[in-house]
């Protein structure tokens, strides 16, 4: 049996527009007990319980027995009128019920398990469709809450209506289809690393390291850190220097023209 929330009230003797600000400029808040084959009851309830009684979860969809002149009306609020500037209750409407009552009521719907569900480890956002479901049901087997499990969800996942358990005698108002309840999306952040990911050129293959060869040999290395640099071109004009086609030396894995040796024609060249 759900709980039940127990309330004060005063009669009130008025009905109307006047009667109810007659009644808040007081400091009561206005109210109206109706149903069950009875005459309706204005009623005013004291504002600070009142105000704890609306700070519960699912204050609509709970039982509330409502005292007036010693007389208890189990009832169901139905609506409450807020201020717009303050948020304060400004009226409140209480339908009665009885045991064989059906109604139909809106119930909060929680969610476990998030740490549990892999679209929202890897950064999605869980996008909630409804935060309530409205149900028919008897009064005496009115649910506080629905729970729906989020274990093993990924990004791109929903919660439907039949993959949640609702309450013997419980059936939702909405049966044409299987509505959503929630789903989990993909937040900007990875909706841009798939998108980085799809347009990425593709990974060229792997190389092999270029060879370098290494020669210990002194009559291989540099010619002028061998201490065998060429010869400087001679100040004759009668001599030429050529080099050696096919004679070069191997610096740093690589032939290197610079460093070729010449050879001194021992002939004069004729003009």
């Amino acid at each position: 049996m759900p709980e039940i929330t127990t309330l004060s009230a005063e009669r009130r003797e008025r009905a109307g527009k006047g009667a109810a600000r007659a009644t808040r400029r007081v400091g009561r808040v206005p109210g109206i007990i109706y149903g069950g084959n009875q005459e309706p009851i204005m009623i005013s309830l004291e504002p600070r319980e009142l105000a704890r009684a609306l700070t519960k979860r699912g204050f609509l969809a709970s039982l509330v027995d409502v005292r007036v002149d010693d007389t208890l009306h189990r009832a169901l609020p139905r609506d409450v009128q807020y201020d717009p500037a303050t948020d304060a209750p400004l009226h409140v409407d209480f339908m009665r019920v009885g045991a064989d009552t059906r109604v139909t009521v809106t119930v909060p719907v929680v969610f476990i398990n998030p740490e549990m569900s892999n679209g929202l480890r890897r950064g999605g956002i869980l996008n909630i469709v409804r935060h309530g479901v409205e149900l028919r049901c008897a009064v005496d087997e009115i649910p506080d809450r629905l729970i729906v499990d989020l274990t093993g969800l990924d990004i791109g996942d929903s919660i439907h209506i039949s993959k949640v358990t609702l309450p013997a005698g419980s059936t939702a108002t909405i049966t044409d289809r299987d509505f959503t309840i929630a789903s989990i999306a993909a937040s900007s952040a990875v909706r841009e690393e798939a998108a980085a990911a799809a347009t990425a050129p593709p990974a060229a293959p792997e190389q092999p390291a270029a060879a370098v060869c290494v020669l210990w040999s002194r009559a291989w290395r540099h010619p002028r850190a061998a201490g065998n640099a060429p010869p400087r071109r001679p100040r004759q004009s009668g001599l030429s220097l050529r080099p050696e086609p096919t004679q070069y030396w191997l610096y740093g894995g690589r032939r290197d023209r610079s460093a070729a040796r010449y050879s001194e024609l021992s002939q004069p060249v004729q003009g």
